[in-house]
């Protein structure tokens, strides 16, 4: 890493030791992030176990299609975020402002994807609390009981909403990273902003990779 102390912070001997203390931080915010998604994803295996009939006639009830296509565009905007700190490092400006709008745009195009689905569910009263219909559980082939469909849409809904809460954080951060990189603000000497927020859109999507098989695909 170049010694251009321009962005080095003045608690920090040089800019490798600050790149060294950014990047461990993130990782320590990661680990409590896994710690804080585990515990509900606990909470939803313990009544998975339990309740295996209910939640795998609910999960019929999501659009796997759906689900699938922003499963692919997320993992897409992770290769470009990837490539966004390949060209940071190499100080190549106008790729790693392409590469950021790409990825910016990606993950807006999975929330709008994301926002049409809850919408739907909304319409098909899927949604516990404001528009449930447990009639339609409770009639005709194997019995479901309708509060345990509804349980699985309660960790649903959970876990989803939290994953989209971090992907607008994650936005966020990148109209961030875009400003600064308009302003030259990145250099092969100085790209630490990048590739800290590279390993939390990297989490957010690995996190997602989790969801979908664990919410869309279940089975008895």
């Amino acid at each position: 890493m170049s010694t251009n102390t321009g962005n080095l912070a003045h608690h920090f001997e040089d800019l490798e030791q600050q790149f060294d203390a950014a990047t461990l931080g993130m990782w320590l915010f990661l680990a409590t992030e896994v710690m804080f998604f585990g515990a509900v994803l606990t909470g939803y295996a313990i009544y998975r176990n339990q309740y295996s009939t209910a939640f795998a006639q609910a999960s019929l009830l999501l659009g796997t299609k759906v689900g699938t296509v922003n499963t692919a565009v997320l993992l897409t905007s992770s290769l470009t975020m990837a490539l966004s700190v390949y060209f940071a490092k190499r100080g190549n400006r106008t790729w790693l402002l392409t590469c950021l709008g790409l990825t910016l745009l990606l993950g807006s195009v999975f929330l709008g994807i994301k926002a049409w689905e809850w919408h739907h569910e909304y319409v098909e009263q899927l949604v516990p609390g404001i528009a449930f219909d447990s009639k339609r559980f409770s009639g005709g082939g194997e019995w479901v009981n309708p509060y345990q469909v509804q349980l699985f849409f309660v960790f649903y809904f959970i876990l989803t909403g939290l994953h989209a809460l971090h992907m607008i954080i994650g936005a966020g951060l990148l109209i961030y990273l875009l400003v600064r990189a308009q302003r030259r603000a990145f250099s092969t000497g100085y790209y630490v902003p990048v590739e800290v927020i590279g390993l939390y859109w990297h989490f957010v999507d690995i996190v997602w990779i989790f969801l979908f098989p664990l919410l869309y695909l279940v089975r008895h």
